[in-house]
């Protein structure tokens, strides 16, 4: 119960719901309460109409009376339901204290009229007429059965409330939900939304009671937009304006390591040096990062996978011959994606160098590509130490280096990684190289397949 009061309290839909259906069952009980007695009544109307018929005919017909012997079975008779006609002055000389024969004990004083008395212990109905011809008669019958029958009729004229009232909730509890459904379907809408999907909603097909909302909601999604466009742009006006006094510093540095210097000095310069290239590493990864993130417009080609790993090996080799690691592709089959090929060359390039950079000497890194139905699954694999479970989702957050953080780097690869596969729809896996020993790590992207493989 607590539940439910804290579900009515919580949503609109069920208080509507509730609040409909509490006022269609007040004015449906109302109804049916005056349906029913004036049902009743009708019936009862109709059963006085009756006897009043009885008497005229009586009187028209002219017709005499004559009273059946005590114990006489007629055919068809109901005592329930029978209709008694009798004089009135007869009753006086009733031979029993009883209804079962006529005449009935009925008082001889009654009024012209209808009236409901006590019968020998039973209520009876009965009209007194005098006719033309001066004769007083009475025409009673029990009110038992006139009852039943009025409450039967009643329950007739009640039937189709009691069966379209239940039918009558069911309508009006689909009525508010397809009534909310613009607002589930909305927010269904937004929910499947990427981080990056900031366009207005569409508020021309909403209900005018939720369109405000919907533009104050479009209001933010704008001011959002804004400050990530002035976010985006900080960030790589700054990365651009350091380029200059990093490449300056590189070039001195350079130059000062071409000069002769006492021993100590210049084994302090080598750690300057290592600082100074990783500075101008970061620079080039947030330039690269504003630039994914920016969503400027990129020409859309037909690239080859196995052209795009290629260019990485060859650019990336000397780093990994630096640390003898064994860097390759497996497999010769390939693929086409239509896709950026600048995109493309950076997602690559930046998957293997952050295998590289953290596979120990020695290490292996593989390159491979796997198909699947509707999908082209780019896949980079290391011998280093993996990525942890619980730390898979916030690898991708920037900066983010996790147990590797005592490698050099600059924690914005697998962002960017996670920034060009959200924009072409792909989806992006971690797991474990080796999953028996949990070590290694292979990280798998799968793009959607546009056409066939082709083999080299």
């Amino acid at each position: 119960m607590d539940g439910f009061k804290r579900r009515l309290s919580e949503s609109v839909q069920l208080r509507l719901s509730v609040a409909l259906s509490a006022a269609v069952l007040v004015v449906a009980l109302l109804a049916g309460i005056f349906a029913y007695v004036s049902a009743f009544d009708e019936a009862l109307e109709m059963q006085d109409n009756t006897l009043r018929q009885v008497a005229a005919l009586f009187e028209r017909q002219q017709m005499t009376l004559g009273y059946p012997a005590s114990g006489q079975v007629i055919a068809d008779d109901n005592e329930e339901s029978r209709v008694v006609i009798q004089y009135l002055a007869d009753g006086a000389r009733a031979q029993t204290d009883s209804d079962a024969d006529a005449p009935l004990p009925l008082p001889t004083t009654l009024a012209d009229g209808l009236s409901t008395l006590m019968v020998a212990g039973e209520p009876f109905r009965v009209l007194v007429k005098t006719t033309r011809s001066g004769e007083r008669i009475a025409v009673a019958q029990e009110t038992g059965a006139r009852d039943k029958d009025a409450r039967e009729s009643a329950w007739r004229g009640l039937l189709p409330f009691l069966i379209l009232f239940p039918v009558l909730l069911l309508v009006l509890a689909d009525l508010v939900r397809k009534l909310f459904r613009p607002i589930a379907v909305l927010a269904a809408e937004i929910d499947l939304r990427d981080e990056q999907e900031l366009h207005p909603i569409d508020e021309r097909h909403l209900p005018s009671e939720v369109r405000p909302f919907v533009l104050a909601i479009n209001r933010l999604l704008a001011r959002v937009t804004q400050s990530m466009t002035a976010q985006r742009r900080f960030v790589a006006d700054a990365a651009h304006e350091l380029r200059s006094p990093m490449a300056a510093l590189s070039l001195q540095a350079e130059r000062l390591a071409a000069a002769e210097m006492p021993a100590a000095a210049r084994e302090r310069l080598i750690p300057l040096q290592r600082g100074i290239e990783r500075g101008r590493k970061l620079i080039d990864q947030l330039l690269r990062l504003a630039s994914v993130q920016s969503g400027a417009e990129r020409p859309i080609t037909t690239v080859s996978v196995h052209e795009v790993y290629r260019q990485v090996l060859e650019d990336l080799l000397p780093l990994a011959e630096a640390k003898a690691i064994d860097l390759g592709v497996e497999g010769s089959q390939d693929a086409q994606l239509l896709i950026s090929e600048e995109d493309l060359l950076t997602l690559v390039k930046n998957l293997v160098d952050n295998a590289i950079r953290y596979t120990p000497d020695g290490g292996r890194v593989d390159l491979s590509l796997a198909l699947e139905p509707g999908w082209v699954r780019l896949m980079v694999s290391d011998t280093g130490p993996g990525i942890a479970p619980q730390e898979r989702q916030q690898a991708f957050d920037p900066f983010h280096r996790g147990q590797a953080s005592a490698e050099p780097g600059s924690g914005l690869g697998l962002s960017i990684v996670k920034a060009i596969a959200d924009r072409y729809g792909a989806r992006v896996h971690l797991d474990y190289r080796d999953l028996q020993d949990e070590r290694g790590l292979c990280v798998s992207v799968a793009f959607i397949a546009l056409e066939p493989a082709t083999g080299k």
